[in-house]
């Protein structure tokens, strides 16, 4: 009890310090992610001297991490924008981790003298990407929908199959099943995070919370049942996370801006509690004699594995050359492979923490390489797109008693709601425009009212007409007064 004051400021202390670290990264073009395995180190045994062994409570912590990072990573995956990638992300997060581990396992078979099954299960240890590091860096690297829709995919499903086969190589258990092993863990994790992403959504739009907060809570809690649920049923528990996140993220929830702010926190703060814990059970000790089998690791995996892989996996589909070069260099590697090499040390597999130690130098060594060197490459590939205005942000709460909805709408600068007139929306009948807040001030609006980038709304509109009322806001916010006459129809 006298320790819990000191655990809290340390804890407290810590967190500041990541979130200043996110700054400072910016500035020096970094991945923020160094910075946080750097607060661990210096907290461990090699720094302040805290010293921290046990690979089954940092795996532990870590698959709870990931599954907070996979909820964050599903909850702002916009489907519209991946969805004409989703032939390219299924292939990158099934084919490509089987081709993955078969390249590294035979290559460092030979280079590192590996028996089979430690050089394959290298291979599945580093076969997934990683969400965190994905999420963190792609979204701000400038490439078009397709690409980021592609690789957000691709590193929210590849954690299931990498975590299978390595959970598998490390039991030893490899038999002629293991094919319908890993489809029947992958298609019932799918179909339980939809099935969960689905209630979840209706249940939510449905009830009338006594507080806001409570609307984010409960969306975090549905993706971590379906996380539960899954393990509890031998199926892809991780998948099953992802899937009710983007199902649960793409539904007319209430309050759905406040719950996806929860959930950037929730992931933020998951991100920077991982890679401090994976810091802190870092030993730089042993992390020197480990450094040559991490870059012939690393560059397996760069340089030939990832090029293989997604060659192989994108064969079905017509993808231009450059987009296949920046695939093959997006391969972002972080904490997910070190948290699935903790699986085989666990379990006392021999030579389990030389992987562990090889598996931290590679990263760092990937995320410096590849995390600075992702938006000029995409420059150089001419894949640079430029930033779109936003749509308008509509958020819902339902009014139970009244049959009715409130939703709240700001319009973005750019959007063409600016200088519509009130008159010129349209709304449909049972639907109105009752509150107006613009800078700071709000007022009743006339017909006659024009909007203004950065407006606020107040829409009261009846269950029957919800959908309509937010179709045609967004119809006019991408196409202007006329965006009937254009065939826009805010879909």
């Amino acid at each position: 009890m006298d320790q819990l004051p000191v655990v809290l400021g340390v804890g407290g202390a810590v967190l500041i310090l990541a979130v200043l670290a996110v700054r400072v990264s910016t500035r020096l073009g970094l991945p923020s992610l160094l910075l946080y395995l750097a607060i661990g180190v210096l907290i461990g045994e090699a720094g302040f001297g805290v010293r921290f062994d046990s690979p089954s409570i940092t795996q532990s912590l870590g698959l709870a991490a990931l599954v907070m990072i996979l909820t964050e990573g599903g909850l702002t995956t916009r489907w519209a924008a991946v969805k004409p990638s989703l032939g390219i992300g299924v292939a990158l997060s099934t084919v490509a981790v089987v081709v993955s581990i078969a390249v590294t396992g035979v290559a460092l078979h030979w280079l590192l003298g590996l028996d089979w099954r430690m050089a394959f299960l290298w291979g599945a240890v580093l076969a997934s990407t990683d969400a965190a590091a994905v999420f963190s860096v792609l979204r701000s690297a400038g490439v078009g929908k397709r690409l980021v829709g592609a690789l957000e995919l691709e590193s929210g499903i590849n954690d299931a199959p990498a975590y299978i086969a390595v959970v598998v190589l490390s039991e030893g258990s490899a038999d002629w099943t293991l094919p319908l092993l890993v489809v029947y863990e992958l298609g019932a994790g799918l179909a339980i995070g939809l099935l969960f992403g689905w209630i979840g959504a209706f249940a939510l739009r449905r009830s009338a919370l006594p507080a806001t907060g409570l609307y984010p809570l409960a969306t975090v809690a549905v993706c971590v049942l379906a996380y539960s649920s899954g393990q509890l049923a031998h199926a892809s528990g991780l998948l099953a996370t992802y899937v009710a996140g983007v199902v649960l993220g793409n539904s007319k929830l209430p309050h759905r801006s406040d719950t996806l702010s929860f959930a950037e926190g929730l992931g933020w703060l998951a991100q920077i509690g991982l890679f401090v814990l994976l810091g802190l059970f870092a030993s730089p000790e042993r992390l020197l004699d480990t450094i040559v089998p991490g870059l012939v690791a690393g560059a397996v995996v760069l340089l030939l594995a990832r090029p293989i892989s997604v060659l192989v996996s994108l064969l079905p589909f017509k993808v231009p050359w450059p987009e296949k070069v920046f695939l093959s260099w997006a391969g972002l590697r972080g904490a997910v492979p070190i948290v699935l090499a903790m699986i085989p040390l666990a379990q006392g597999v021999p030579g389990a923490e030389r992987l562990v130690d090889a598996v931290f130098v590679l990263v760092i060594v990937l995320t410096l390489l590849q995390g600075t060197t992702l938006a000029p490459l995409a420059r150089k590939l001419g894949l640079s797109v430029a930033s779109e205005a936003e749509e308008i942000e509509v958020d819902s709460a339902p009014l139970d008693e009244l049959g009715a909805e409130l939703l709240q709408v700001r319009i973005q600068p750019g959007s063409k709601l600016h200088g519509v007139y009130l008159s010129e929306l349209r709304l449909p009948t049972g639907a109105t425009v009752s509150l107006v807040v613009r800078d700071g001030t709000g007022f009743t609006p006339l017909l006659s009212s024009r909007l203004q980038e950065r407006d606020q709304l107040l829409v009261v509109t009846t269950e029957a007409v919800r959908d309509a009322a937010e179709h045609r806001l967004r119809a006019v916010d991408r196409a202007g007064r006329l965006a009937r006459w254009k065939g826009e129809s805010g879909a």
